[in-house]
């Protein structure tokens, strides 16, 4: 079997999370298969893939081969698309993937403008309150709130966002606004539990960290519901700038205690193909790298 033929069924295989998933999407046999992973592992003499009953996982070395046979295959289509003379028009199917409401807020307008520009396209939005595995899960693009770990994936800074503890005007004009974090004990607080998960809610005060133990009277998984809870006047609640973002500039909410903001952490558009990504990726990573930088909230 040519190596082309093989690393397309190798990704098939990491992609479709086994080998009879892989020779269904394929349309071929599981033993033709087999053989192509079989002797991609033999021809290098190294492995590839873990294999048990009910699962298959990569090597550390076959998660580097993965991405090397992605970023080759795409060079072959690219090759033969330009050769046919439509070079120019991104064409294929892109999975990305964010938090839920960024992805809402965010990435939906860029995806739909990126549909818009190139026809021939498409994308799936996994939007989750979870850490993707971009490579077992067959992510093209994400984008990540957060310190990154060192990684093997390219990682371009957009902007930033921080910790905001806000209130409407009428619930503030009834309880009074907070001087100090200390003071938070004596208010209604809605936890949004997917930004902060314990109810020790860390400040910075004076480039001194403080932390407070606080009771909320209203705890969320949905960060939206907090906000909702705050905007009707029920209390404060501490969710990231860009979810607060929409209602501080109209006024609905105001910031509190802003001189205690712990400090920002980036916003990255995470990718792994490195210099040679396809021409999908590449538009779709322009597109979202100049929008966000170009967002006043995400500054």
């Amino acid at each position: 079997m040519d190596k082309l033929s093989a690393m397309t069924i190798f990704v098939a295989v990491v992609d479709e999370g086994g080998f009879a998933a892989a020779a269904r999407k394929l349309k071929i046999s599981p033993p033709v298969v087999t053989r192509a992973v079989t002797e991609l592992e033999e021809g290098m003499g190294v492995r590839l893939l873990l294999r048990t009953t009910r699962v298959v996982r990569l090597t550390e070395t076959g998660a580097r081969y993965a991405a090397d046979c992605r970023r080759i295959l795409a060079d072959v289509v690219e090759t033969e698309t330009s050769a046919a003379g439509a070079h120019g028009a991104p064409r294929g199917r892109l999975v990305i993937t964010a938090s839920v409401m960024f992805g809402a807020m965010y990435v939906t307008p860029i995806v739909t403008e990126y549909l818009r520009r190139y026809p021939e396209t498409d994308v799936e939005c996994r939007f989750l309150d979870r850490v993707v595995n971009m490579m077992d899960e067959g992510v093209d693009a994400a984008i990540r709130i957060g310190v990154l770990p060192d990684s093997s994936y390219q990682a371009v800074g957009v902007g930033q966002v921080r910790q905001v503890l806000c209130a409407s005007p009428q619930y503030l004009a009834a309880r009074g606004t907070p001087s100090t974090p200390q003071e938070l004990s004596g208010h209604d607080l809605i936890a949004a539990t997917a930004v902060t998960a314990t109810n020790d809610w860390r400040f910075e005060c004076d480039g001194k960290a403080q932390t407070v133990k606080v009771h909320p009277r209203m705890s969320s998984s949905s960060n939206d519901a907090a906000l909702r809870a705050a905007l009707s006047g029920f209390g404060m609640t501490r969710v990231l700038s860009y979810m607060a973002a929409p209602y501080l500039a109209d006024g609905r909410l105001v910031a509190v205690l802003g001189a205690c903001e712990p400090a920002p952490v980036p916003v990255s558009v995470v990718h792994h193909e490195g210099r040679h990504s396809s021409r999908k990726l590449r538009a779709f990573l322009d597109l979202a790298i100049a929008t966000l930088r170009g967002d006043a909230a995400l500054r």
